[in-house]
């Protein structure tokens, strides 16, 4: 399998092809959330991707650009973001936001409850083939 840069177009388009592979396949996600991500620090292009990640429709989208109204906005740094959203570190994450490395505006309340989501099996396999597929 091919390694693409997290965040570059060929790891949007494959993460992209992944996800619709098994749409519709996984258990419904009960928490609902609609987030914009500020990703800075980013090794190519401008330095700053824009992001979402919105889980209203019962399953997870992830994808660039930003939606609106939203419940929060977190900005965080391209390194803190991949091993959050990619490696499923959530220790990283509580390190960062711990030490400022990761601002929040709006329903915190909302981003501190995504950590009680056991993902099931279709999620845990989505996440592994987007690890693979990520250098």
């Amino acid at each position: 399998m091919a390694t693409y840069e997290f965040l570059s177009d060929e790891w949007l388009a494959e993460a992209r092809s992944i996800r619709a592979e098994f749409d519709g396949k996984g258990s419904a996600i009960s928490h609902s959330i609609r987030m914009n991500l500020v990703i800075g620090a980013v090794p190519f292009g401008e330095g700053t991707v824009d992001a979402h990640v919105d889980t209203s429709s019962g399953e997870l989208v992830l994808d660039t650009g930003h939606i609106d109204p939203v419940d929060l906005k977190v900005s965080l740094d391209y390194d803190v973001a991949k091993a959050i959203l990619v490696e499923s570190n959530p220790q990283a994450g509580i390190q960062a936001f711990m030490s400022g490395k990761i601002k929040v505006e709006g329903d915190i309340a909302k981003l501190m409850a995504l950590q009680s989501i056991t993902p099931d099996p279709i999620a845990v396999e989505i996440a592994a083939r987007i690890l693979a597929m990520t250098e």
